[in-house]
């Protein structure tokens, strides 16, 4: 019994850290990254659900003001990618249409303190520029001791 409290609260504090980490998965096809992370953050797949990543792979042709259309051989493999490794549950909440993970509820609740001259800070120009603040998004961590805010805003954890 004390041996199975014990495992349960070891996991119970290293959960936060586990929240921090979104790192892209090993089975990325090359195109993944070449692609996906030729204009923003090769964002990783658990952000959105499999449904939601559909809807974005369906339309690449207006893909957030931008045409990001790419041919089936390259097109395919992403999105099977997206889908095999597509988030559930409440971390893909809320995503709207067209999705947006800057849109989901977990997303709004992990930077409801972010005040609102940093998302029009021209460092940041977006809330989809992860790597504004998260200086080591490119390798899937988002933790909160690592947040730099450009234009001398203070994170409460720095």
């Amino acid at each position: 019994m004390q041996r199975t409290l014990a495992l349960v609260a070891m996991g119970l504090i290293s959960f936060p850290a586990l929240a921090d980490r979104m790192p892209i998965p090993a089975d990325a096809p090359p195109a993944f990254k070449a692609e996906c992370g030729s204009c923003h953050l090769a964002f990783p797949p658990a952000l959105l659900s499999a449904d939601d990543w559909r809807r974005v792979m369906g339309g690449l042709d207006k893909h957030y003001g931008d045409n990001a259309t790419l041919d089936e051989k390259t097109r395919r493999p992403i999105e099977d990618f997206l889908i095999r490794n597509a988030g559930s549950g409440r971390r893909t909440m809320g995503a709207g249409v067209p999705p947006r993970l800057t849109f989901t509820d977990w997303f709004r609740h992990k930077h409801d303190e972010v005040p609102a001259a940093v998302w029009k800070d021209k460092q940041v120009g977006s809330a989809a520029n992860c790597a504004a603040c998260h200086p080591r998004a490119e390798a899937g961590s988002f933790s909160e001791r690592e947040i730099r805010m450009p234009g001398g805003y203070r994170h409460e954890h720095d």
